[in-house]
């Protein structure tokens, strides 16, 4: 297996490893103003919420890796310490991508990338219109995580007001599928959060899943259930009782097992389509009516 030592390789080539590694990342569309009152507007794909309660985002304008130079996100920051971030929507993602061509200090990348201003409530700085969602934000702190190419600059900002479209709303609660976020990966590579990209995995907030561990063997052996069955199986609190396993196994067909070469792989291959299906219930029916556990 490849291994890669940070301090073995260039920060081009680590920068290219990370970031393939850990994604998808969302995307922080940051509005700043310099001194003059001039907008800036840049992506940056190191975000992410890391409070709720102040509400925190962060993200990190890092220096570039080819110079060392730092950007002008970064220096507006200084001189003042406010963003409005907007995320970023399939609809809006080319001008996006356009926004982060490094122009000339000064330059309003709103302009050159097309996009609209939104006039922010509590802070100067504006956000972009065509996004879903707009987050008012005024800077808590900064830290520089070193002084050579590719570090990190951490923006730690509390946000101030959160606007939402209402087209991505349904009484009162944001639909994610009607956001249509898109995230960033290695690359040229992005992904989409909306769609058939989307699915459920059960939160084991309020049970104590029994784990994997507490699987009988034959189930947690299989060579047909893969490692995120045998994890649908372990997150229940409990096992079906025998009477629900006879009531429901007395309910199949007696055909049901006929002509099948492998009895353990039929049986196995059939809990694995409930449980795709998220029927986590009929799926340790099905388990335990051909096991006898």
């Amino acid at each position: 297996m490849p291994e890669f030592n940070p301090k073995e390789i260039s920060p081009a080539r680590l920068q290219q490893i990370l970031t393939a590694c850990v994604a998808p990342r969302p995307i922080a569309f940051v509005s700043t103003l310099n001194a003059e009152g001039i907008h800036n507007l840049s992506p940056f794909s190191f975000f992410n919420v890391f409070s709720n309660n102040p509400p925190v985002l962060v993200f990190s304008p890092s220096r570039r890796v080819r110079d060392n130079t730092t950007k002008h996100t970064y220096h507006n920051l200084l001189q003042r310490p406010e963003a409005c971030i907007s995320m970023v929507s399939m609809e809006m993602v080319q001008q996006a991508s356009l926004s982060s061509t490094e122009y000339p200090e000064g330059m309003d990348e709103f302009v050159k990338a097309g996009f609209e201003k939104l006039p922010s409530s509590l802070i100067a700085p504006c956000g972009v219109a065509e996004s879903p969602v707009q987050m008012e934000c005024k800077v808590k702190s900064m830290l520089e995580l070193g002084t050579g190419g590719g570090a990190g600059i951490l923006v730690i900002c509390e946000v101030m007001l959160i606007r939402v479209n209402e087209r991505v709303m349904e009484e009162g609660k944001i639909i994610q599928d009607k956001l249509r976020l898109v995230s960033r990966l290695g690359e040229n590579f992005y992904g989409k959060a909306f769609g058939d990209a989307l699915f459920e995995v059960e939160k084991p907030l309020s049970t104590l899943g029994i784990g994997v561990d507490r699987l009988p063997a034959p189930i947690r052996l299989s060579k047909v259930l893969t490692g995120n069955h045998l994890g649908q199986l372990g997150n229940v609190e409990s096992l079906p009782d025998k009477e629900a396993v006879l009531a429901f196994k007395n309910e199949l067909p007696h055909e049901w097992f006929d002509g099948q070469d492998d009895m353990s792989v039929f049986v196995h291959a059939t809990a694995a389509k409930y449980l795709d299906m998220q029927l986590v219930g009929h799926a340790w029916k099905t388990l335990l009516a051909y096991h006898g556990v």
